[in-house]
C-alpha cells in the first residue's frame, strides 16, 4: 500500500514537469510578447519545480534510479550489493530522513502559523504548503528506505547471510 502511494505520488509530480514548461512559455510569451509580468505564473514553476523533486525522492529511490558511485558496486556479487544496500539504508538514509525530519518540523510549523505567503504583492500566498513539502518528502523517503531495508534483509536471509538465532531445547 506505501509503494502504490509512493507510485502514485511520483507519477504525478512527474507530470507538473510538463505544467512547469507550459507556466514557463506562457510567462515568457506575456513577459516579451505583450511586456506583462506575471509573478504568480513564475513563482508557480518554482513550487512545481521543488514538488517534483521533493515528491519524487521516494519514488526515484523505489525505482533505483537514484544516483550511486558505481566504482565497485556494478562487480560485487548480489549477495554483496544487498549488504551495501542495507547498510546505506539503516546508516545513511534513515538518520538522514530523520533529521530532515525533526529540524524542518519548527520551519514548517512556523510558516504555518502565520500562513506564510510571497513576499511579491502579487504571489502565490501558499509558502506554508510548499515548505511542507521538506518533512513530508523525508517521511516517505523514510518509508520507502524501510520497505528496501526489510527487502534487503529477506533476501540476505534467504540466502542464508543473515545468522538466525537457533535454540535446541
Amino acid at each position: 500500500m506505501i509503494e502504490r502511494l509512493i507510485e502514485v505520488i511520483g507519477r504525478t509530480a512527474a507530470w507538473l514537469t510538463l505544467a512547469m514548461v507550459a507556466a514557463t512559455c506562457v510567462t515568457l510569451v506575456l513577459r516579451y510578447g505583450f511586456d506583462m509580468g506575471a509573478i504568480m505564473l513564475q513563482e508557480s514553476v518554482l513550487y512545481m519545480h521543488g514538488a517534483v523533486f521533493m515528491l519524487g525522492f521516494s519514488y526515484t529511490l523505489k525505482h533505483d534510479e537514484h544516483v550511486r558511485v558505481d566504482l565497485m558496486y556494478s562487480r560485487m556479487s548480489d549477495r554483496r550489493r544487498s549488504i551495501v544496500n542495507l547498510g546505506g539504508h539503516i546508516v545513511l538514509m534513515t538518520p538522514l530522513c530523520l533529521a530532515l525530519t525533526y529540524f524542518s518540523l519548527d520551519y514548517v510549523t512556523n510558516s504555518w502559523s502565520i500562513l506564510e505567503g510571497s513576499q511579491e504583492v502579487d504571489g502565490i500566498r501558499g509558502v506554508y504548503l510548499l515548505k511542507t513539502l521538506i518533512p513530508a518528502a523525508a517521511c516517505l523517503l523514510l518509508l520507502q528506505t524501510g520497505l528496501l531495508a526489510v527487502r534487503e534483509i529477506q533476501r540476505l536471509s534467504a540466502e542464508g547471510g543473515i545468522p538466525r538465532h537457533n535454540s535446541h531445547g
